[in-house]
């Protein structure tokens, strides 16, 4: 549905930042089916930790965020420009029930719960394979720099 070239386009993040691969699903103003494959030359693992790596639940959480962001942008039908910017506005409810680990791939579930002007709520699920890794409820806003 996406590739990288066009996730490109409708996300700011780069490298090391960038945690969304591909785009598998997308229905606008509904949900989305993004993935992240996890390497073992991801940045974090070095330091997350050395003889046991595994990706940090913040960046997991950023990940679905990240999903999330394109759908909001695909459902406005909009590209963002240098000036627009999105950020969290609240992160509830989340659980952490597997470990990440390299050669993991990550499957981001998102959908929106609701939306009113330039806020949206999303319930997002990260899986690797048939088990749940991570869930949470995100809210982000959605900005455009002065």
């Amino acid at each position: 549905m996406m590739d990288i070239n066009e996730i490109l386009e409708y996300l700011p993040h780069r490298y090391p930042f960038l945690l969304v691969d591909r785009v598998l699903e997308l229905e606008p103003n509904k949900r989305i089916l993004a993935l992240k494959n996890v390497t073992m030359n991801e940045p974090f693992f070095p330091g997350h930790f050395p003889h046991h790596p595994v990706m940090p639940g913040v960046l997991i959480v950023e990940a679905m965020a990240q999903a999330a962001a394109l759908l909001s942008f695909k459902s406005m039908g909009v590209k963002p420009d240098e000036n627009s910017v999105v950020y969290f506005a609240g992160i509830d409810n989340v659980r952490f029930k597997r470990p990440v680990v390299p050669g993991d791939q990550l499957l981001f579930d998102v959908e929106i719960l609701q939306s009113k002007r330039n806020i949206y709520k999303y319930k997002g699920v990260a899986r690797v394979g048939d088990q749940i890794a991570t869930e949470a409820e995100l809210m982000c806003a959605l900005k455009t720099k002065p």
